[in-house]
């Protein structure tokens, strides 16, 4: 397993090693010893997935509120992504600043997101599949999000015109986010 650092810094970028031959690939996608042989201390308690049936579908910015923030491990089962990661830690040199990359079931690419930013994908082509993994379960009472749209933030989303659930299309800016992260100096 590669691991790759970003700008905004605790978030990687991981690529697992693929064997591939005539008959396809075979790619161990996750290995606890690996994981924490690169540096990634974390105990991944629950996976949930998602079906996008169309391109074009925008699911974020999500995150959860302290004390159960969640450190997730995205990845591509079928289909491709842009996934987009926003640094929402309070005293960060990198507050408000966002990344994106693309996810896909051919460059099998994962995205470890921290505690302490948004997240959000959209959907590149039909039928798409995700996976995540995160360390804390999911609490309706702390979950939260910014609006995608918000032109604080200024994100290259690949569509003008996004298929989004109610929920998504009622958060707030940035500016009016109920957040309580605050950066860590390590």
């Amino acid at each position: 397993m590669r691991k790759t650092p970003l700008k905004l810094e605790g978030a990687s970028l991981l690529e697992p090693i693929v064997h591939a031959d005539h008959r396809g690939y075979f790619v161990e996608s996750y290995n606890n010893s690996e994981i924490t042989g690169i540096g990634i201390k974390r105990v991944f308690i629950q996976d949930s997935q998602s079906f996008s049936k169309e391109p074009g579908v925008l699911r974020g910015l999500h995150y959860q509120l302290n004390p159960k923030a969640q450190t997730k491990l995205i990845r591509v089962i079928s289909g491709a992504i842009y996934d987009v990661i926003v640094d929402i830690r309070k005293g960060s040199s990198t507050f408000g600043q966002w990344e994106g990359f693309i996810l896909s079931e051919h460059n099998h690419r994962q995205l470890l997101v921290p505690k302490g930013f948004a997240h959000g994908f959209c959907t590149l082509v039909p039928d798409t599949q995700v996976l995540y993994k995160v360390d804390e379960y999911y609490s309706p009472e702390h979950d939260r999000g910014i609006l995608w749209s918000d032109p604080a933030l200024g994100i290259d989303w690949p569509t003008s015109n996004p298929v989004l659930s109610d929920k998504d299309q009622r958060h707030p800016l940035l500016k009016d986010a109920e957040i309580n992260f605050d950066f860590e100096v390590k």
